[in-house]
């Protein structure tokens, strides 16, 4: 059981947890502890029947273990009482996990400049919609995704990966990515130039733009002297017919219940041009906010 597999059913790992020692709380509540205290007073009933028995005798007795007696048969057993400590925490850290916010770390750079490799972040869970945990099967409709929220789902290929990407397309949407510019149903988008953005870790410099995709606008890089997507690394994925590619440009229909993802870091993101769609039941949420970044704690902030 490697680290990764987890992470990735970290939420069933969870789940059986909380139930194991649910179990166990409930029975040694209505069973267990019931047992020991019918014991206990059959313990000192009997230490008692036995010290008035001596008294009668003419006997001094010694009454100071009576209720060392009764307490040591009381006592939980040690798998019982840390079984009972854990379950309120187990069952709270499960609730809080699968209905409201979720962390994650941010492991890979396909999202800078908006998120850094080893920002904490938290995700909201119930923005789209209350999911059964585990299952992940929508009950409740809340809201649906829209353009320019970065949202948390399951990798199509991979469901115990978590990815996380800017969504841009919705269903319905004609997203068309040409010399690196998004056009939506035929509206390109507009695109404003920043200083250019260093890479501290390869040491090179990225065109730096601002992309009015949603409100407020959001920043994305470009690599110079990279495609605008690479084709040998397009899979033949689910509703592939849906998409159109030709030697420079993309063109894809986002089909019902699905949404097109990208990276902000847009030469150096594996998204939905490689992949493909991402379906509704794979949405575990929307980021919203660092809340940590051991490296810069200038980090901490809402997320745009």
């Amino acid at each position: 059981m490697n680290l990764q597999f987890i992470l990735g059913n970290f939420a069933l790992i969870l789940f059986v947890a909380m139930v194991l020692t649910g179990i166990i709380w409930c029975l040694d509540v209505f069973y267990f502890a019931r047992q020991r205290r019918a014991a206990a007073d059959a313990a000192v009933a009997a230490f008692d029947a036995r010290n008035a028995k001596l008294t009668a005798e003419g006997i001094k007795v010694d009454n100071t273990s009576r209720d060392a007696i009764a307490a040591a048969i009381l006592r939980q057993p040690t798998w019982i009482e840390y079984s009972g400590s854990f379950f309120p925490v187990i069952a709270l850290v499960f609730i809080l996990r699968s209905f409201l916010y979720e962390p994650f770390k941010i492991p890979s750079g396909s999202m800078v400049p908006t998120l850094m490799i080893g920002d904490l972040i938290l995700v909201n869970k119930f923005t789209y919609g209350i999911r059964l945990p585990v299952l992940n099967q929508k009950v409740i409709d809340v809201n649906d995704p829209q353009r320019g929220d970065v949202m948390v789902f399951k990798y199509p290929e991979d469901m115990t990966q978590d990815y996380i990407k800017r969504v841009v397309g919705v269903p319905g949407d004609k997203i068309t990515y040409a010399n690196k510019r998004l056009s939506v149903n035929g509206k390109e988008l507009a695109y404003a130039p920043l200083d250019d953005y260093l890479d501290d870790e390869k040491l090179v410099y990225h065109k730096q733009f601002t992309e009015n995709l949603s409100e407020p606008p959001h920043r994305i890089l470009n690599e110079p002297g990279k495609l605008t997507y690479n084709p040998e690394q397009v899979k033949n994925f689910p509703q592939h017919e849906a998409c159109t590619y030709s030697a420079e440009q993309f063109t894809c229909v986002v089909p019902a219940g699905n949404y097109f993802m990208m990276g902000d870091n847009r030469d150096n993101s594996a998204d939905s041009r490689y992949w493909g769609f991402v379906p509704n039941k794979n949405i575990v949420g929307k980021a919203f906010f660092v809340w940590m970044n051991f490296s810069s704690l200038k980090r901490i902030g809402s997320i745009h």
